[in-house]
C-alpha cells in the first residue's frame, strides 16, 4: 500500500508542481487564454495561488522522503484540498465546470488520509 501512496502521491505532486510553476513564472495575461478563471485574479493573487501550489507539491515529498518532519506531507495534502475547494467555488462561481479541481481535491484528501494512516 506503502508504494500505490507514493505512486500517487509523486503523480499529485507532479501536477501541482506543473500548476503552481507555470502560474508563478508566467504573466496572468499569457494564462488566460487557456485558463479563463485568472481574469477573476488580480497578478498578485495568481502567484500567490501559484506558489502555494509549488510548496504544497514539494510538501507532499520532501517531508516524507527526507524524513524530516514527516507530519507536513498530509498538512500539505490537507492544504491542498482547501486550495482547491477554493478553486471549485470560483469555477463555479463563473459557471464553468469545477470538475478538475473536485477530483484534485480528491485525490489530495485520499493521499493526506493515507499519510494519516500509514505514514
Amino acid at each position: 500500500m506503502i508504494i500505490a501512496l507514493w505512486i500517487v502521491t509523486a503523480l499529485l505532486a507532479i501536477a501541482f508542481l506543473a500548476s503552481g510553476t507555470m502560474k508563478t513564472l508566467t504573466p496572468r495575461e499569457k494564462l488566460i487564454p487557456n485558463m479563463p478563471y485568472m481574469e477573476d485574479l488580480s497578478n498578485g493573487q495568481g502567484r500567490v495561488v501559484g506558489i502555494l501550489e509549488f510548496l504544497g507539491a514539494l510538501g507532499l515529498v520532501l517531508p516524507a522522503a527526507t524524513g524530516i518532519l514527516p507530519w507536513l506531507t498530509p498538512v500539505a495534502a490537507f492544504a491542498l484540498v482547501l486550495t482547491m475547494g477554493a478553486a471549485s467555488a470560483l469555477h463555479v462561481k463563473r459557471k464553468e465546470s469545477p470538475l478538475v479541481s473536485i477530483v484534485l481535491g480528491v485525490v489530495a484528501l485520499a493521499v493526506g488520509i493515507g499519510w494519516v494512516v500509514l505514514g
